[in-house]
């Protein structure tokens, strides 16, 4: 685990700590929300025959800093569904990310797309506190898990409906998503210690992965070239984020990406 992850997982434990949540006193809003909720609505919005994108709104994040101070949630998310996204994601982390729960709702009230909520998750009162938030779906980072905790993190997500991306980095976090059952893998060309950005990971990654798992490529993509590249090697969604959130007109971005010509 590098450095700056290993902050984040820590801030993270504390504020948990310093806070904790009961579980049984968000579990009625979570199924409250799961009600309201088309069931799987993530995933599916990932199995069309077109680019899946996957367009994240996130202020700032340890590699890149500021990227967009007091981003404007609602306007940003229509930008994307207006632009042709699939599913946005928004990073909640409140610290090294600046994020914060309360986008989730804002986001998909604004977009009329699934959310997927990506955060440091440790616990499962954060996935409990994820649905109650509106999210379809989390992502679970297998550097910070075993199997069976992505097993048993899948379960309890299970419950409300609610589909879980599997984020690895290298074969061994693979090979924990896959024992753990995943139905998505995200594969993130960032290296943690590094922070080094290099799509020849995915690509090396993609071919390892089951062919009945949903692929998503993560962190890197900057054009439809990326894509093609990506899509080369059998992803079918793209989760972008700082390329996008850096223009001038968002939708028109997200429309590069997208483009059937």
């Amino acid at each position: 685990m590098s450095d700056v992850l290993a902050r984040i997982v820590a801030r993270t434990r504390q504020r948990l700590a310093e806070s904790p949540v009961v579980i049984e006193d968000v579990r009625a809003a979570a199924f409250e929300q799961a009600r309201r909720r088309k069931p799987r609505a993530f995933s599916t919005a990932l199995r069309g025959s077109g680019v899946n994108v996957i367009a994240e709104i996130k202020s700032a994040s340890p590699s890149a800093g500021s990227i967009v101070p007091d981003p404007q949630v609602e306007a940003i998310a229509a930008d994307y569904a207006r632009g042709g996204a699939a599913a946005i994601s928004i990073v909640t982390e409140p610290e090294f990310f600046r994020g914060s729960r309360d986008w989730i709702d804002r986001a998909k009230s604004a977009s009329r797309l699934p959310v997927v909520m990506k955060d440091f998750v440790v616990e499962p009162s954060q996935l409990v506190m994820a649905a109650a938030a509106g999210a379809d779906a989390v992502l679970l980072l297998a550097s910070l898990l075993t199997a069976k905790e992505i097993a048993r993190f899948i379960e309890m997500l299970d419950q409300f409906a609610i589909d879980a991306l599997v984020e690895v980095h290298d074969e061994a976090e693979l090979e924990r998503a896959v024992e753990a059952g995943a139905g998505l893998i995200g594969v993130n060309s960032r290296d943690l210690r590094t922070f080094h950005v290099d799509l020849a990971t995915a690509e090396r990654l993609a071919g390892k992965i089951p062919p009945d798992v949903i692929r998503v490529a993560e962190s890197g993509i900057r054009d439809r070239q990326d894509i093609d590249r990506l899509r080369n090697a059998g992803f079918q969604a793209f989760l972008v984020g700082e390329s996008l959130l850096r223009q001038n007109d968002r939708a028109a971005a997200v429309r590069s990406l997208v483009r059937t010509d």
